[in-house]
């Protein structure tokens, strides 16, 4: 029988460890490969990189219930133009309305919204506010056209940016200043957003007449023909045509928070449409109140002036 051996035996003698190190890969490039040096050099000069402001701007758009076809069909045209915008099922329109839209806004990732209310289907008031800390702005909507109404021959690409455009009324007052600002952030779309195009071929009008404010939407139509060709930054063969929709809107109150909070501005000379449809009815009320006086004017001065009595109303009635 044998001997055994030894544990220290039988342990196999472990390879030494190289102390080189296997020589690090450089980094690979579109343009080939890199030497370390170079990459060293690159990591050290981009340590700071310019830090640049990018605008991150989402708007929601909804309704509230029982909302006029008219008036769905101008919110749909306006997700249509706006490629930043979310839109969202419709809310009931109640005086909890503006705590239960703020919660949709911030689980939508959305930091404006635009909420198109209706009551006794026929009155529409658009709400323009920021989320979550305001300002807010409550419009009526007045002279209401739509695309599919209009038909007309503007045509542009959809998703692609707008020019934004204002009068120089817009500069008069604070207030319209403020409504000047809103306007740019909710309706300017975000350069490079992933749902538009990089091109400016329409152009938002908002302007000022009668304290109200009116939007237009144009083409910015430019000839494509060889012999029309335009030189590059010439406006002279630049055409606008209109596509649609048109609104008037009509400012009631701004707002400090969101849907609510401290009035910062109330319009002395709005009117709502519950009082101009109660003058109607007074009109027309007055109109048969006329008739009714005149009726018994003319009852009074029958008796007051009798006829005279004719001699011969009886002479043929034997």
């Amino acid at each position: 029988m044998g001997k055994k051996r030894k544990h220290s035996e039988t342990q196999t003698a472990e390879p030494k460890k190289k102390d080189e190190a296997a020589p690090e890969r450089p980094k690979r490039s579109l343009f080939g490969w890199k030497d370390k040096e170079e990459v060293q050099q690159q990591t050290e000069s981009n340590t700071d990189p310019p830090q640049f402001f990018r605008n991150k701007e989402k708007v929601m758009v909804t309704c509230s219930r029982r909302i006029n076809y008219r008036y769905r069909h101008l919110m749909l045209n306006m997700v249509s133009l706006l490629p930043h915008c979310k839109k969202d099922n419709k809310v009931e329109s109640r005086s909890s309305k503006g705590a239960t839209l703020n919660e949709l806004i911030e689980l939508r990732g959305c930091s404006s919204a635009l909420f198109f209310e209706c009551r006794k289907h026929q009155d529409l008031y658009m709400w323009m506010a920021r989320c979550p800390n305001g300002p807010s702005v409550k419009f009526l909507v007045n002279a209401v056209h739509t695309m599919e109404e209009l038909k007309l021959t503007g045509n542009h690409l959809k998703g692609s940016r707008p020019l934004l455009t204002f009068s120089s009324n817009f500069e008069k007052d604070a207030h319209w200043k403020l409504l000047k600002e809103m306007i740019i952030q909710i309706f300017g779309t975000p350069k490079e957003h992933r749902k538009s195009k990089p091109y400016h071929d329409h152009v938002f009008v908002f302007s000022i007449a009668d304290d109200h404010i009116w939007f237009r939407n144009y083409q910015i139509s430019v000839p494509h023909n060889e012999s029309d060709k335009m030189v590059r930054g010439g406006l002279d063969k630049m055409t606008l045509v209109e596509v649609g929709p048109r609104f008037c809107l009509n400012p009631i109150k701004i707002f400090a928070g969101s849907f609510g909070g401290p009035t910062l501005y109330e319009n002395p000379f709005y009117v709502s449409p519950n009082q101009i449809r109660a003058l109607e009815k007074r009109q027309k009320a007055g109109k048969y109140a006329k008739k009714v006086k005149a009726k018994t004017r003319r009852k009074m001065h029958e008796l007051s002036n009798p006829l005279e009595p004719d001699e011969f109303s009886d002479m043929w009635r034997e």
